[in-house]
C-alpha cells in the first residue's frame, strides 16, 4: 500500500507523519482520516484553497488538475508548480507521495478577518 509522508507543520502535524494512502481517496481525506486536521472550509467541493498542499515527491504520479482547481490554485497563499488542492488529488495506487501542508492559507474566518 502506498504511503503519504507528511513534512512536519507546526500546528497541525509538528513531528511530521507517515500514514498508509488508500489508493483512490483524496489526500485530504487521506490525512483527516489519520487525524491530520487540515482545513478544509468548503467541505471538499472545490470552491476554497485552504487544503492546498505542495506535494514534494509524486506530484508527476497524480492525475492532473482540471480547470476548476487550476483556477482556484491561482489565489493559494504560497502557490508553487507542486502545488494542488488536497480535496481534488487522488492518492496513486502505485507511488508514494511527499506533502507539505503550507503554513499559512486564505481561511477567513481562521485569521479573524
Amino acid at each position: 500500500m502506498p504511503q503519504i509522508v507528511v513534512l512536519p507543520h507546526v500546528e497541525l502535524c509538528p513531528e511530521g507523519a507517515v500514514i498508509e494512502a488508500v489508493p483512490g481517496k483524496s489526500i485530504c481525506d487521506n490525512l483527516l482520516d489519520n487525524g491530520i486536521e487540515i482545513e478544509h472550509a468548503c467541505e471538499k467541493s472545490c470552491a476554497c484553497t485552504t487544503c492546498h498542499v505542495l506535494v514534494r515527491e509524486g506530484f508527476n504520479a497524480l492525475v492532473p488538475s482540471e480547470e476548476d482547481e487550476d483556477d482556484l490554485l491561482d489565489k493559494a497563499w504560497g502557490l508553487e508548480p507542486e502545488s494542488r488542492l488536497s480535496c481534488q488529488a487522488l492518492a496513486p495506487a502505485d507511488k508514494d507521495l511527499v506533502v507539505e501542508i503550507p503554513r499559512y492559507s486564505i481561511n477567513h474566518a481562521k485569521e479573524n478577518h
